[in-house]
């Protein structure tokens, strides 16, 4: 059965990292946009980030500009960014497709293990949250306008 820590993806830094280096831990993976309305939820995310860390989650940070064009920068500038504007500590990755054939495998994979309203698989905009339990399964998929605060309970049930 494929979990998500059979995945890697290239950091913002551009080392390839595989996800079983979060194996054990709670998941929350976000892609994300920094000139989106819904970027202030870097804020949030950072919080449960810092609230949660320490009991085992890890949220991953996957940049995307399949949607209207909202993450325009280099891998640079969208690290500057999240670390200056929103204090972001955890980890980024490099831009990644989230719809469509060049949709990273992890997101293909995310998509067919918890599709979305009425059983459509494509993800709809930025800040679309998956929520992987500490085997590396996809417990929960939220939308977008879900705030981080939000998540708590559920993030909590599996830590």
């Amino acid at each position: 059965m494929t979990t998500a820590h059979d995945f890697s993806a290239r950091t913002i830094d551009g080392r390839d990292r595989p996800l079983s280096d979060w194996r054990g831990k709670v998941l929350l993976i976000v892609n994300t946009a920094s000139q989106c309305g819904l970027t202030p939820q870097y804020e949030g995310l950072e919080a449960l980030y810092r609230e949660y860390r320490g009991r085992g989650l890890e949220i991953l940070g996957f940049p995307c500009n399949q949607f209207a064009g909202q993450e325009p920068g280099s891998e640079d500038e969208i690290a500057r960014f999240c670390e200056t504007r929103f204090g972001v500590s955890f980890p980024l990755f490099a831009k990644v497709e989230v719809n469509g054939d060049d949709a990273h495998p992890l997101f293909k994979w995310l998509r067919k293990e918890a599709p979305g309203l009425l059983g459509t698989e494509a993800i709809k905009w930025n800040f679309t949250k998956f929520l992987v339990d500490r085997e590396g399964r996809v417990v929960e998929r939220f939308k977008p306008t879900t705030a981080p605060a939000d998540l708590a309970p559920a993030i909590e049930k599996l830590l």
